[in-house]
C-alpha cells in the first residue's frame, strides 16, 4: 500500500529510477564522470585553502612587526644606540627590541656538527614562542635552541652550548619552521654575548593591536630619511600578506576552472546518457503519453533522472573528496580536521551544487524532445 501511495504521488521520481537501473553500465560511467569532475573541483580547493592556511599562520607571527635596519646613507656600520632611543620615541607603546646577529659552528660529543645563525637580544619573551622549557624577559644565562638542531646535536633542556667560549644553558626549544620563510636554524642568546660589537644589525618594533604597521613604517621613515638620504631601512610584512592573499585567490579561481571543465565534460557525458535513453524509451514514453501522462510528467521524469546522476556521482565525489582533503591538511597544516572547516569544506558543496546543476542543464534538452515529441509518431517507430 504505501509503494502504490507513493507511486501515486510521485510517479516520475519513481519512474526515473526504475529507468537508471536499466543501462547500470552507461549509469555507472556518467557517474563515474560527474565523481571525477567534483573530486576536481573539491580537492583542488580544499588544496588552496590550505595552502592559504599555512601561509596565514606563518605570516600571522609577522603581521604587527616592523623591521629597521640601516641604510645605505647611515654613517654606521649598523643601527646605534642613539638611533634606538629614536625609534623607541617614534613607536610610542610599542616593544622596540634591537639585535645583534652573527653565525657559529656548534659541536656535539657524538662529533655532529651545525652552523647556524646567532641571535643576541633582550626581551626574548616578546620575539620567541617556545614549544619546550621556557623564555626569560633577558635570558641572563640562558639560551634557546631551534628544534632540528637540537635533536641533530643531541641536546636537551638543561644542556649547555658554548658560544664565544662562554657557556650557556639551554633553557626553551623553538620550532624550526616558526615564522614565514621555511625551516631555521637558530640560536638566541643574552646581549652580553655579543657585548664586543657596537652597533645592532636591526631593529624589531612590535606594535600593539591600537597601531597601524603601515603608518608606523611611515613615521620612521619620515623621522630618519629624506629625499637624499635614506639612512634607514624600514620594512614590514603587511604588504606581504596582501600579495600571499591575492596570489592564492588568484591560484585558487584558475585551479576551480581546472576543475569546471572536467565537470563541464561529465555533463556532456549526461546529455548523451539521456538522448540515447530516450531514444531506446521513445516507445515507451509513447504509451505514457497516449494513456494519458502529461507533457510535464515526461519532462520531470527525463530531468529526474538526470538530477539523480548529478546527486549520486556529487554524494562520491564529496566522499572522495573529502578524505583527499584529510590528507592535504594532514601533510601540509599537520591537522587533519581543519579540513572540515567552512574555509575548506565550502568546496564540497560547491562540488555537490555544480555537479548537480550541471548534470540538470545537461538533461534539458533531452527531457524536452522526449516530452514533445507526438505520441502517435513515437508509437509508430
Amino acid at each position: 500500500m504505501k509503494s502504490k501511495h507513493l507511486l501515486r504521488r510521485f510517479p516520475s521520481v519513481l519512474m526515473a529510477w526504475r529507468n537508471l537501473g536499466r543501462n547500470r553500465v552507461r549509469t555507472a560511467l556518467a557517474t563515474l564522470g560527474i565523481l571525477i569532475g567534483v573530486v576536481a573541483i573539491a580537492s583542488l580547493g580544499m588544496a588552496t585553502a590550505a595552502l592559504q592556511q599555512q601561509a596565514t599562520a606563518d605570516l600571522q607571527g609577522l603581521s604587527n612587526e616592523v623591521t629597521v635596519s640601516a641604510g645605505p646613507d647611515n654613517s654606521h656600520d649598523g643601527i646605534t644606540s642613539d638611533q634606538v632611543d629614536d625609534i623607541e620615541t617614534v613607536a610610542g607603546d610599542a616593544t622596540v627590541v634591537p639585535e645583534k646577529s652573527n653565525f657559529t659552528t656548534l659541536s656535539a660529543r657524538n662529533g655532529a656538527e651545525t652552523r647556524l645563525r646567532v641571535t643576541a637580544l633582550t626581551k626574548a619573551d616578546a620575539m620567541y614562542n617556545v614549544t619546550r622549557g621556557q623564555v626569560s624577559n633577558r635570558l641572563r644565562s640562558g639560551a634557546l635552541l631551534t628544534d632540528s638542531e637540537a635533536r641533530r646535536l643531541g641536546l636537551e633542556i638543561g644542556d649547555p652550548v658554548s658560544y664565544n667560549d662562554k657557556l650557556y644553558r639551554i633553557q626553551g626549544i623553538l620550532s624550526s619552521s616558526q615564522g614565514f620563510g621555511g625551516a631555521r636554524r637558530e640560536l638566541v642568546v643574552p646581549m652580553s654575548a655579543m657585548a664586543e660589537q657596537d652597533h645592532y644589525d636591526s631593529v624589531t618594533v612590535l606594535t600593539t593591536s591600537e597601531q597601524s604597521v603601515n603608518s608606523l613604517t611611515t613615521d620612521i621613515e619620515s623621522w630618519f630619511n629624506d629625499e637624499d638620504e635614506q639612512i634607514v631601512n624600514v620594512r614590514n610584512f603587511a604588504s606581504v600578506q596582501q600579495s600571499v592573499d591575492s596570489f592564492l585567490g588568484t591560484l585558487q579561481l584558475g585551479l576551480l576552472g581546472i576543475g569546471s571543465i572536467s565537470l563541464v565534460v561529465a555533463s556532456v557525458a549526461i546529455l548523451n546518457v539521456m538522448l540515447m535513453s530516450t531514444v531506446e524509451r521513445r516507445g515507451e514514453i509513447g504509451v505514457l503519453r497516449a494513456v494519458g501522462i502529461s507533457r510535464g510528467e515526461v519532462l520531470r521524469m527525463i530531468l529526474t533522472e538526470a538530477a539523480f546522476l548529478g546527486v549520486i556521482g556529487g554524494i562520491l565525489g564529496v566522499m572522495v573528496s573529502a578524505t583527499i582533503g584529510v590528507v592535504i591538511f594532514e601533510i601540509l597544516i599537520g591537522s587533519p580536521l581543519d579540513a572540515f572547516r567552512w574555509q575548506s569544506a565550502r568546496y564540497l558543496l560547491y562540488g555537490m551544487g555544480f555537479a548537480v546543476f550541471a548534470s540538470v542543464l545537461s538533461g534539458l534538452y533531452p527531457a524536452w524532445k522526449a516530452a514533445n515529441e507526438r505520441p502517435v509518431e513515437a508509437l509508430r517507430d
